[in-house]
Order: structure tokens, then sequence, then C-alpha cells
């Protein structure tokens, strides 16, 4: 009965798993495996490149899968605070890994530049690969941008959730901030790998494979450092974005007995937030009508998706207007 119970429960924490990395994990899987055979064929520098890249973005997006699932178990009572900044570690080390392939990118392009007459061949076998590997990593982009969108919860119609994914990407859960950067960048890398196959191919400038193969290790750096400034705040632990404080705060004030908001702090851990409030009430309420107050603007922020924990306290209207949107919270 207890197996059944922990296969259950194991089974419910994997379906709210980031499906953004998933899905990532497995495409990014299979085009490294084909990048790979074509850079051992051919002998492409940019194709390479390209394979190394594919191979950090699968094993960085499958820890960041086991994190997501790990960061949805309940609060405990040795963690009363949750799992949420769990995923936040295994982007660490994502990053780690990134950092690495970027270097052996690098000094590959390097070498390419200083041996430039080492020619590749097969050009249509990696014309083929890379169209694939642009076509399944703009897919999974794709499903990353309205991945951003949904978890954002903003309405997006046709293809504007493309703009309004790089507008919100800063509010989505840290895996799919991370699935996000890695397949722009991967798509990106596939572009400037196709057209240094194409043109090494067609000219004489053999020096593009060795560039081309360096810019897209320094693109990896760049994927590196993003995702590590973020997780890094994330464990430090950074306060909720301004429309998140206004949200918590309408949800708040929509109680006809709340007058003031005296102090207010949200915490962002992964995608949730977690609410520390004191709020004002009317003059003259008895200490049961109060906490009846108390307990019902509870349980309206609770009854956000995105809020996991709301701590309140209580005081009397001090007769001075504390709360302005403007303000920090404190």
């Amino acid at each position: 009965m207890d197996s059944d119970s922990s296969q259950t429960s194991l089974w419910a924490l994997l379906k709210k798993g980031n499906t953004s990395s998933a899905i990532a994990a497995l495409g990014n899987t299979g085009i490294a495996v084909i990048k790979g055979v074509a850079a051992a064929t051919t002998g492409s520098g940019a194709m390479f490149a390209s394979t190394m890249h594919s191979i950090a973005d699968a094993v960085n997006q499958m820890f960041v899968f086991a994190g997501s699932v790990l960061a949805e178990k309940k609060p405990t009572r040795r963690f009363p605070s949750g799992f949420g900044r769990v995923i936040n570690i295994f982007c660490m080390i994502a990053v780690i890994v990134v950092t690495v392939m970027a270097y052996e990118t690098i000094r590959e392009g390097y070498h390419l530049l200083n041996h430039p007459s080492a020619e590749s061949h097969g050009f249509w076998l990696n014309l083929v690969v890379l169209l694939l590997s642009i076509i399944v990593d703009g897919y999974v982009l794709m499903k990353a941008m309205k991945e951003i969108v949904r978890e954002a919860r903003i309405e997006a119609n046709g293809f504007s959730f493309i703009s309004k994914a790089f507008a919100n990407v800063g509010r989505a859960a840290p895996p799919t901030r991370l699935v996000f950067y890695e397949d722009l960048v991967a798509t990106t890398g596939a572009l400037l790998a196709l057209l240094a196959v194409v043109v090494t191919a067609l000219t004489s400038f053999t020096l593009l494979d060795g560039i081309s193969t360096i810019l897209i290790g320094f693109l990896m750096i760049g994927v590196a450092f993003k995702v590590g400034y973020d997780n890094m705040v994330g464990l430090i632990g950074v306060a909720a974005p301004k429309d998140v404080e206004t949200k918590v705060a309408s949800i708040i004030f929509s109680n006809s007995s709340v007058t003031d908001i005296n102090q207010m702090r949200i915490l962002q851990e992964g995608r949730y937030y977690h609410v520390e409030a004191i709020i004002e009430l009317q003059p003259g309420l008895s200490l049961a009508a109060a906490d009846d107050i108390k307990y019902k603007v509870r349980d309206s922020l609770l009854s956000d998706a995105d809020i996991t924990d709301v701590t309140l306290g209580i005081i009397e209207d001090n007769g001075v207007r504390n709360w302005k949107p403007e303000l920090e919270t404190l």
C-alpha cells in the first residue's frame, strides 16, 4: 500500500515538472547524437561546436527537469519554506556544464583558426543535420516562449506571444528561463554553423569555420553568465516584481475592512511567492471580527496559484497612509 502511494506521489510530482525542460532534454539528446555523427564524419569545426552545445543543453535540461520535480515537493517540518530554491541549485549545476562545454568549443575554434587547412567534407550531411537542428531547436524555443506567457499569466493572441515572451521572461520559472536562453542561443548557433558550412564549401574562406565555432562558444558563455546570475539572485532571495506586488496589494484591498497596508514583503522562490504583510483595519473592530477578516484576506491571497505562503499581522488604522504603490516593499 505504501509502495503504491509512493509511486502515485512520484508520478504526481513528475507531472508537475517543467514541461519545457523535459521536451528540450529529449529534443537536444536526439539532435546531439545526430550532430555528433555528422561532426565525426565530416570534420566540420562548426558542426563540432554545435554538437557540444546540444550535449550541454541536453545534460542541463535533464538536470533542470529533475530539479523542477523536486521543487514541487510540499513543505515539511524540517523544510517549512518548501523546496522552491532546489531548482536554482540544479540550474547552477547546469551553468557549470555549459561553461565547460563553452571552453572546449572555444578551444576547438582557436585550433581551427591556427590550422585552417583541415578541410571538412560531407556538405549535404552537414546541411541536412543543421536544418533539422534549427527546426527542432526552433520548436523547443517556441514552446518555451509559450510557457513563459503561461507562467506570467498574460494574454497573447497569434504570434504576439513571441514579443511578450521576451518582455516577460524574468517572470518565468528558472527552468523555463534556462530553456529559453539556451535554445535561443542553440538556434542562433545552428544558423551560424549553417552559414559556416555553406561558405566554407562554396568559397576558399576556411577561417569562417573557426570564427563561427568561437562565436558559438562565446554565446554559450553569455548564457552561462545570464542564467548563473539569475539563479544566484534566486538562491539569495529576491523581491517579487512590481506588478506582482501591485496584484497582491489589490487582493488585500479588495476586502472593504482593510484601510491600509502598513508593511509588506513578497519573496520570490522559483516561480512562487511568499507574502508577509501587516494590514490596517477599520477602528473599533472586535478581536474576533479582526481575526475573521485576516483569515479571509489570507484565503484570498492563497487562492492565487502563484502564492504558496502568507503571513499576515493586523493592527488598527493609525490614520497615516503608509501604502503607496511606488514605494519599495519593506
